[in-house]
């Protein structure tokens, strides 16, 4: 029922009619998160392996990249560009968290954005079609994995009836760090090349660093930061990737 409700809220495909799920569900599916990035990032990865059939490379990732937008609805982008503006334009922790709040997008959110997918748009390309496959699945459910845990090292920082979803997250049991570690790693731990999996400790530290900003701005995060740190962990990883073939592996 976790995974369920966990595939239910990070796609927007309709899981929901398979039956009805109760809400106290929704606040423990954090671990599920990275098997949520097997869907995703498979679709991701499909998309661009058969779009590569019969066009270029860099056309091929623009159509993958849109399908995840599609099948997500575009949840991680709004609350990745929701953090630039709040982040950019809030001096004090109230105008901070006020500002992520907002549907409305800013200067700092537009630019924000356009620098993400110009990186994301140009980082993929260089690699070999089957490794750009292997990066771009693996990359979604490692770096789930790595956002996953700004649950468990940061408390939520509005109160629960101020969240935009409704639902606050629970801090992960034994048994859940368990089931989110290996449905993070498992994906590298079968496809990934060993060369680079290096490239997975990239994720880690930018996981690290945004932990440390978001700590000291707003003490706490939020659902906004959870997608910010994924989209960022998971452009690291990319650049990692990239850096490590071009330079090791040719």
């Amino acid at each position: 029922m976790k995974l369920l409700a966990a595939l239910i809220f990070f796609t927007r495909l309709p899981f929901w009619r398979i039956c009805q799920v109760p809400g106290d569900y929704f606040k423990r599916i954090v671990p599920y998160w990275p098997l949520a990035g097997w869907l995703t990032g498979g679709i991701m990865a499909g998309v661009l392996w058969l779009a590569a059939q019969f066009l270029p490379l860099p056309l091929a990732w623009t159509l993958a990249v849109i399908s995840r937008l599609f099948v997500t609805g575009c949840l991680h982008e709004d609350g990745l560009a929701d953090c630039f503006d709040a982040f950019g334009g809030g001096t004090t922790r109230e105008r901070t968290l006020a500002i992520m709040k907002d549907s409305h997008i800013g200067s700092y959110g537009v630019i924000g954005l356009i620098g993400y997918f110009a990186l994301l748009w140009m980082l993929i390309p260089l690699l070999p079609l089957h490794l750009a496959c292997i990066v771009v699945f693996c990359g979604d459910c490692w770096s789930k994995f790595c956002a996953s845990h700004l649950i468990n090292v940061l408390p939520y920082a509005r109160k629960e009836e101020e969240s935009k979803a409704k639902v606050v997250y629970e801090r992960m049991t034994a048994k859940e760090l368990i089931i989110d570690l290996g449905c993070g790693i498992l994906p590298a731990a079968l496809f990934l090349p060993l060369p680079l999996w290096i490239a997975c400790l990239m994720p880690i530290l930018t996981f690290f660093g945004l932990y440390r900003l978001i700590k000291r701005r707003i003490q706490g995060y939020t659902g906004d930061c959870c997608g910010a740190t994924f989209l960022l962990c998971e452009l690291s990883f990319y650049l990692a990737a990239v850096i490590i073939y071009l330079n090791y592996m040719q």
